[in-house]
């Protein structure tokens, strides 16, 4: 399976970046893991929504830049899907047997995903109702798509 993980903004904390560097060492003996940093923009903090919705925007033509046709995105978003780790690794499974390894994984920045990127995910999947910063999301997310990996091989893995 070949699995992208899209985000927006470059991860600078040194404990995010071992932690998720650590689940893609892991990972690889399950799937071919691409990161995938696409620029945020800079932002002022007191925007109108006009201008929230233009930064949401540039961010999300960026996102869709990076997805390639036939590709199975998943976006992370707060109003998805709330699934148990089985749910997912279940998930997983059933898109590799049924010939949709291309998977991308998709976290927005601190404004959220555009509608576009919206429109174009094939699920939404969410990690609860508490916004987490996006950056400690991708270590999350890394870590649940190792789990679900060892959960489908029947291997050990604590709970």
């Amino acid at each position: 399976m070949n699995i992208q993980v899209i985000t927006v903004g470059k991860l600078k904390e040194k404990y995010l970046v071992s932690g998720i560097a650590e689940y893609a060492k892991r990972l690889g003996a399950y799937a071919k893991v691409q990161f995938v940093e696409v620029p945020d923009e800079k932002a002022p903090e007191n925007m109108s929504d006009a201008e929230a919705e233009a930064v949401k925007q540039r961010e999300g033509t960026r996102i869709l830049s990076s997805i390639r046709d036939g590709v199975y995105v998943v976006a992370l978003a707060i109003d998805g899907e709330m699934w148990t780790s089985e749910q997912l690794a279940a998930r997983v499974d059933e898109l590799a047997t049924y010939g949709r390894s291309q998977v991308a994984f998709v976290i927005g920045g601190s404004l959220g995903l555009s509608p576009e990127v919206l429109r174009r995910a094939d699920m939404r999947l969410s990690f609860g109702r508490m916004t987490l910063p996006h950056q400690l999301m991708k270590l999350v997310l890394v870590e649940q798509i190792y789990r679900a990996f060892r959960i489908n091989r029947g291997e050990p893995y604590h709970k």
